[in-house]
């Protein structure tokens, strides 16, 4: 997995030592199904967020996307470990950029369409920016938590996942001068509904030799049933022992940025949305756009 990381990487920095400062690159906003849910209908609202670039000059086409290094449900829910009382997380995301776009996909199963055109100037300007953003930016979190479904309810919790790294670059683009089409953009949220939450700790004070065994029980528990299931049954047990705890408990335990907080849960509990989010102006001053 890792090395697949580095040679994407890598293909960025060749790309970069190619190009051109007066070169242009068509950019493209792409959004498509994850893969693996690709035949459950119940998420068809949950779409894969990337960004496209096309070198007429060079002949080449690449895409930048920032995912899951575990996939989705290994960043979303622990594993639980028998020998062990802290849950493991494999929560880390990562951008990666590599050669290639897959026209037949994008489109068959989402949205591909060019947003702005940018010079081979911003585009490494960009590059160094995403490096950065790589460096500092490395937890991968599913979750938005707000206080209410209104539009200016409080923001407990920013998910950070593939949507919110496409923002980032397109915000980072406007600052770099890319001027954006005047054109609708819409980004899946999947958001949970709470009360002020509590914070509990770290995995350090919770499940250490001197930990908050209460609260560590607690937790697993509320994790023991989002585990894989290996049966149609299991599935069921689980998703009423999740309905219990969630909506007739009204209770969620969050791991945010290496620390687990508790969530009062409230009506509606989760939503599934496709919001429209406008694309950046732009500063048309710098580098020349």
């Amino acid at each position: 997995m890792f090395e697949d990381q580095v040679g994407k990487r890598t293909a960025m920095y060749a790309f970069l030592n190619s190009l051109r400062k007066r070169q242009y690159i068509n950019t493209m906003n792409k959004q498509t199904l994850p893969t693996s849910w690709l035949f459950v209908s119940l998420f068809q609202k949950i779409m894969h967020d990337a960004v496209g670039f096309r070198s007429t000059l060079l002949g080449k086409n690449y895409t930048m996307e920032w995912y899951e290094l575990f996939q989705l449900g290994n960043c979303t829910f622990p594993h639980l470990r028998a020998n062990l009382s802290a849950p493991f997380w494999c929560n880390q995301g990562a951008a990666c950029f590599y050669e290639g776009i897959d026209d037949a996909h994008w489109k068959e199963n989402g949205t591909m369409v060019q947003v702005t055109t940018i010079s081979g100037a911003v585009f490494n300007e960009m590059a160094k920016w995403v490096k950065y953003d790589n460096d500092t930016g490395i937890y991968y979190e599913t979750w938005a938590v707000k206080d209410s479904p209104e539009r200016n309810a409080r923001v407990w919790f920013e998910s950070y996942e593939c949507s919110k790294f496409v923002l980032r670059t397109y915000q980072k683009l406007a600052e770099l001068g890319a001027i954006f089409k005047k054109i609708q953009t819409n980004y899946t949220t999947v958001t949970l509904f709470s009360g002020e939450p509590t914070y509990l700790g770290n995995e350090t004070t919770i499940f250490g030799p001197h930990g908050n065994k209460t609260v560590a029980v607690a937790i697993r528990n509320f994790y023991s049933p989002f585990k894989p299931f290996r049966s149609v049954k299991e599935f069921f047990v689980n998703l009423l022992r999740i309905v219990d705890e969630v909506v007739l408990g009204h209770q969620f335990y969050l791991f945010y940025n290496l620390e687990y907080w508790f969530l009062p849960m409230k009506y509606p509990y989760m939503r599934i949305a496709y919001e429209e989010i406008p694309l950046p102006n732009s500063n048309a001053t710098k580098f020349g756009m």
